[in-house]
């Protein structure tokens, strides 16, 4: 055998030890992964919400937090970091280690505010890992009962007949309660101004103690005013009437073409989080949120429950990124 051989053959028995090497190198690391994810969780995970406490975002964790947590055999807490129009929390979670015990709860802040802020601490493609699209509210369009206007056909002519009188409250500029109305002053060629406040609770009691005249809300924190009578709910901005409030009409049926403003709620986690740690909350989370005592909890509390996987999130994500950017420059807001 040439020296030229024996050195070629030797090459080859180089590289194939590699190959070998790198191939139990993998197969050890998926079996620690496997590990991993078998044990997890060790310790309790933390969900944020980036919002304030008492509002749909707060209410869908808090629900889903109780429920995982008996699921995966741990223990979950919920911590408010509000601030910045979800920005605050958002960044925060992006930032965390990337091991499964901290996680985001989030509405529809994730996809609206890199269309409404000039700089946002995160990037809604690739700084996190979607994990589960949870459920959705429709928007309700909320007024104090003593005003005497009992339609949005009502609320259009007196804002025309009275102009810049009326003013409306939002959880947080850019909120889809917000761009929701934006959307009606477009659509009814009204001004009425509009008063941010820090989260959908406080909204409403603004409402409630008379410091706004209106407010648009997601449907779960405004539902028990609704239901009482101490709010009344001229419209809905889902794309269908909500189960309990059958006189209630949507946008769309009373004429507003395309009018539909729905806020989702998502779990998600920061990226690079092992995927079997990933597909493991989202089964968990699916499989709770299809529970039918949990389905109804939810659906009494505002939610139309969605229970997608990782995919489905992604591509909601993916869609409604651009869609709530072209929204935001139509109404005219510029971004912050």
């Amino acid at each position: 055998m040439s020296n030229k051989k024996f050195r070629l053959l030797t090459r080859r028995q180089v590289l194939r030890c590699a190959g070998l090497a790198m191939s139990a190198a993998a197969i050890s690391r998926l079996g620690l992964q496997s590990a991993r994810a078998a044990t997890y969780p060790e310790r309790p995970i933390k969900i944020i919400v980036p919002f304030a406490p008492a509002g749909p975002t707060d209410i869908m964790a808090r629900i889903l937090a109780q429920n995982l947590g008996a699921a995966i055999g741990g223990n979950i807490i919920t911590e408010n970091r509000s601030g910045a129009g979800g920005n605050l929390g958002i960044g925060y979670v992006s930032h965390a280690e990337p091991d499964g015990y901290t996680l985001l709860v989030s509405s529809s802040a994730y996809v609206v505010n890199p269309g409404l802020y000039a700089k946002v601490p995160y990037d809604p493609y690739k700084d996190f890992a979607p994990v589960a699209e949870l459920g959705t509210s429709p928007n309700v369009i909320l007024i104090d009962p003593k005003l005497g206007i009992n339609s949005i056909a009502e609320l259009i002519a007196r804002a025309k007949a009275h102009p810049d009188e009326l003013n409306y409250a939002s959880p947080g500029i850019g909120t889809t309660p917000h761009l929701s109305g934006e959307l009606l002053k477009i659509a009814g060629g009204i001004n009425i101004t509009h008063v941010p406040f820090s989260g959908a609770a406080p909204a409403i009691q603004a409402l409630l103690g008379g410091v706004t005249q209106l407010a648009v809300a997601a449907l779960p924190p405004a539902h028990p005013y609704i239901e009482s009578g101490a709010l009344k709910a001229l419209a809905l901005t889902g794309a269908h009437r909500w189960f309990d409030l059958k006189d209630v009409p949507t946008m769309v049926e009373l004429g507003y073409k395309d009018f539909v403003a729905e806020t989702f709620q998502a779990l998600l986690a920061p990226a690079k989080t092992p995927p079997e740690i990933v597909e493991k909350l989202a089964a968990k989370s699916i499989e709770v949120l299809k529970r039918p005592e949990i389905n109804k909890q939810l659906l009494d509390n505002g939610f139309e429950v969605i229970a997608n996987g990782p995919d489905g999130l992604r591509r909601r994500i993916a869609e409604e990124v651009p869609k709530w950017r072209e929204l935001i420059a139509k109404a005219g807001i510029q971004p912050v």
